[in-house]
């Protein structure tokens, strides 16, 4: 008698376990992770009517703190950071803007070569930086906010010869997550025409066609 009790309680803990973590499982299912992009413009053409320069320039590794060279998209409010956790990039931040940069100096027509140092090509630049902002702000009113600093090292002598820092707000047109994508889109994109604008200028001044 006494072992069949036993054998009928061990039963029941084990059916009460097993629908425990069924239940838990079902209350807390995570939401799905929706994965965001960015990129330059597919439909950007040459800009130069010049030949280019005989400058073969390289995008660097840009550096940023760990949030930004994870997949979450973060938001500020007040003085804290914070992530969320169904909503990230396809690729980190850093990643992002080095990939930008690369598509929009090609497309300038600008440099005889524009390829990422990651390929181990050699190059006369070095175009590097960090990314110290790239991120929502919660309001009101709500708005992205990115800074991005970035130098030019000539590799030949070991020097910078060139920096710029951009740092901007963008209010968000909306209150989805796609309206702050856009806006963290548009503000990057603001800060590259500075930085590609600084560039020009640049070998303008100091370098012989």
């Amino acid at each position: 008698m006494f072992a069949g009790m036993a054998r009928a309680w061990k039963w029941a803990r084990t059916f009460l376990a097993v629908a425990t973590v069924v239940f838990m499982a079902a209350c807390g299912a995570a939401r799905p992770i929706k994965y965001y992009s960015m990129a330059a413009d597919a439909r950007l053409a040459s800009e130069s009517h010049t030949p280019p320069l005989p400058v073969a320039m390289l995008i660097g590794h840009f550096t940023g703190a760990h949030l930004y060279r994870e997949d979450r998209i973060v938001f500020r409010s007040g003085s804290q950071l914070k992530t969320y956790d169904s909503h990230r990039w396809a690729e980190p931040p850093t990643e992002i803007v080095e990939n930008i940069l690369l598509t929009r100096l090609r497309a300038s027509g600008h440099y005889r070569t524009v390829q990422s140092q990651r390929s181990n090509a050699h190059g006369d630049y070095v175009l590097r930086g960090r990314l110290e902002n790239f991120e929502e702000v919660t309001g009101p009113p709500i708005v992205t906010r990115v800074t991005v600093a970035v130098e030019l090292y000539e590799v030949k002598t070991g020097t910078t010869g060139w920096a710029h820092i951009y740092s901007g707000d963008e209010p968000v047109n909306g209150k989805t997550m796609d309206a702050v994508v856009e806006a963290l889109h548009r503000n990057l994109s603001r800060g590259l025409d500075q930085i590609l604008a600084g560039l020009d200028q640049y070998f303008a001044a100091h370098h012989d066609k």
